[in-house]
Parts: C-alpha cells; sequence; structure tokens
C-alpha cells in the first residue's frame, strides 16, 4: 500500500472541484481555486475541457497559472479571443457554458452569494469589489460550482446584500467538505478526512444540514497531487 502524502485543505479543495469537471466540460474560469481545479482536470482525465474566461479567452491551456484574467498567456494559448460583450451575450447568455465557478464573501442556506457590501448597502462597514459577471454566471451557466473557505462569518443566516442568486448552485467546496442542495437547502453531503460534522456546524451561520448518508471524501491521489503541484502560478519561487 502506498504511503499517505500530505496535503493542505486548499489542494484537497482543488482537487474535489477538478474530479466533478468531465472530459469536455465547457466551464467560465476565475483566478486562484477556480483556475487551479480547471487546469488540473484538463491536466488529468479532462484534456478537452475548455477553459472560458473572463477576459474573452475561449480554449485558454496556460502552461502556468495566471496572475489575472488578463494575462497575455491566455490569449496566446486559446483557441479564439472575442470581446467581453460578446463572450457574455453569445457565449454565457447563450446557454453555452456547463459549469461557471464562483466565490462571495457570503453565502446562505440556499447558495444565494453576496460579493457587494457587508452592513448596510447605504452605509457599508465594507464596500466589497461588486458583481461584475457573477450574477450573470448564477443564472445562464448550467451548473454553478462555489469554492469557499467555511466560516460563521462566510455561511450566515441572512445575507447582508443579494449579488447573485443561488437557483443554480449543484455544488459548495470548503475547506471542511461538500455542500450540495437537498430540498432547496445546502446540505453537508462529505467531509475531507480529520473533519467532522459538528466542527462543519461549527463553522456555519446556520443551522447545517447533515446528510444521513454522509461520507468522506477521498484524499488525493499521488498523481493528483503531483498535476496540481506542477502547476506553478506565474512569478512563484
Amino acid at each position: 500500500m502506498n504511503a499517505t502524502v500530505a496535503y493542505t485543505r486548499e489542494e484537497m479543495m482543488a482537487v474535489e472541484a477538478a474530479r466533478r469537471l468531465a472530459d469536455g466540460t465547457v466551464c467560465f474560469v476565475g483566478i486562484g481555486l477556480p483556475s487551479l481545479a480547471a487546469n488540473l482536470a484538463r491536466h488529468t482525465h479532462a484534456p478537452r475541457c475548455v477553459l472560458i474566461y473572463e477576459s474573452g479567452t475561449i480554449g485558454a491551456k496556460p502552461a502556468e497559472l495566471p496572475l489575472s484574467i488578463g494575462d497575455g498567456e491566455l490569449a496566446d494559448t486559446a483557441d479564439a479571443v472575442v470581446s467581453v460583450p460578446e463572450m457574455f451575450a453569445y457565449w454565457l447568455q447563450g446557454g453555452r457554458i456547463d459549469v461557471g465557478f464562483l466565490g462571495a464573501a457570503q453565502i446562505d442556506r440556499h447558495g444565494n452569494l453576496n460579493s457587494t457590501v457587508i452592513g448596510s448597502y447605504d452605509r457599508p462597514t465594507v464596500r466589497l469589489p461588486g458583481g461584475g459577471g457573477a450574477p450573470e454566471i448564477a443564472t445562464s451557466c448550467r451548473d454553478v460550482f462555489v469554492m469557499l473557505k467555511q466560516s460563521p462569518r462566510t455561511f450566515v443566516e441572512k445575507l447582508d446584500f443579494t449579488t447573485s442568486a443561488g437557483v443554480r448552485v449543484r455544488v459548495v467546496i470548503t475547506d471542511l467538505g461538500i455542500l450540495e442542495p437537498r430540498d432547496g437547502e445546502l446540505t453537508l453531503t462529505r467531509i475531507h478526512d480529520g473533519v467532522t460534522a459538528d466542527e462543519a456546524r461549527e463553522a456555519t451561520g446556520w443551522d447545517l444540514r447533515v446528510a444521513d448518508d454522509l461520507r468522506k471524501t477521498e484524499p488525493p491521489a499521488g498523481e493528483e497531487l503531483t498535476a496540481l503541484r506542477a502547476l506553478r502560478t506565474k512569478g512563484a519561487a
């Protein structure tokens, strides 16, 4: 039996998201963990996965993770580059994207997301970057994958502002486990190794439902970690 390879919870998140991308999936990718997950899938089990970045690059194949959606390598390696309006109107709103990745400052039990303000809208404690393309991604992609670290500040009973609707959220991948909608409410269906259901409950601002068939996620395989760690972000030592 192979010895267990040490990995971080962020690596577990990326691996779990990548596993859910089938070969040929067209996905709308952001920078950070979504980019890592999508490129990991492309370098392992889903080489024909089509990556679309918000800058308008279609079919980008970066050798290293981009620093931003404006990274030149995305355009250099893309099958096509279109204008942002065309990408949103034809590709996104046209229903041509299978999976869209989203993050946020807050999420509620129904998968609704807030990336606009913390506090009241008129007098916020924190003004966030705003919706950008998130509302369109949330309503136009067939499935939405959310990737967030789980804490009571992020997983809240009531959003301070609703930026994006959660109707198409199919999975929420956190550093503690996996939440999936059941009967209209996010439910803990899997936990990562070393995590308990009580720990996930304590990191949630509402009374988190736990599935009767709660299971553990499969730890990353050695080849998954090798491929993931080879995807060095540009400029990293």
